[in-house]
């Protein structure tokens, strides 16, 4: 298991200055960069596309941690992969063939995760580690930030990290939603090795991020 690694969603960044955000999540202390992108079919909202992120690619070394909350998911692979993205995360639910996604993105050349929504139970996790990087459950149901976790959710996290610890890969299991210091102390020891967390750590201002991420991390 690897040390927590703390991915701020910048869903939750002042969007009138996007890089600026980034830089100072980057400079905070933040391990991945996550990108929400949501399509107003999959999920009840639009966040932006592959031209946003590529915009502030530059902006920061760090990896750039894609959450494709789109549905259909493949036709945009190529576009989120040539925008920078270094993992590109796909849901269970937005399409019949997953494991032609995770082929796909891992045919780009990029880490390949799966996500799974809170009423999707781990089981159908079965048949597809042995294809990826990055295991992602979500702890509320996708579409807007500021949320309350659904605590339930630690159970499926356990259950997750004991498939992973079986499979023997290296497989990283993150948690995305309602995510703020007590619940990331329990997402900790249930299992999960990176935090997702979008309100909790924009919170304040740059001058409170470091801070924020720290407590996440439990510092």
């Amino acid at each position: 298991m690897h040390p927590v690694r703390i991915a701020p969603s910048i869903l939750s960044a002042d969007f009138s200055k996007l890089g600026e955000e980034v830089r100072a999540i980057d400079e905070a202390g933040a391990d991945w960069i996550h990108v929400d992108v949501m399509d107003g079919h999959f999920v009840p909202n639009i966040s932006f596309g592959p031209a946003v992120m590529k915009s502030v690619r530059g902006v920061t070394t760090k990896p750039f941690d894609v959450h494709l909350m789109i549905a259909p998911v493949d036709v945009y692979l190529d576009a989120f992969a040539e925008a920078g993205a270094d993992c590109i995360t796909v849901h269970y639910e937005a399409g019949p063939h997953i494991h032609r996604s995770l082929q796909h993105i891992k045919s780009l050349g990029k880490r390949a995760g799966v996500v799974i929504c809170p009423g999707t139970p781990a089981k159908m996790l079965d048949y597809l580690l042995d294809m990826v990087d990055l295991v992602l459950v979500m702890s509320v149901n996708p579409g807007f930030g500021g949320q309350s976790f659904i605590p339930s959710q630690l159970k499926k996290i356990s259950a997750i990290r004991t498939m992973i610890e079986k499979s023997g890969r290296d497989i990283d299991l993150e948690v995305d939603g309602g995510v703020d210091a007590a619940w990331a102390k329990r997402c900790i020891e249930a299992g999960a090795d990176a935090l997702v967390a979008g309100t909790s750590v924009f919170r304040g201002g740059p001058s409170a991020y470091a801070a924020n991420i720290a407590a996440l991390r439990g510092d």
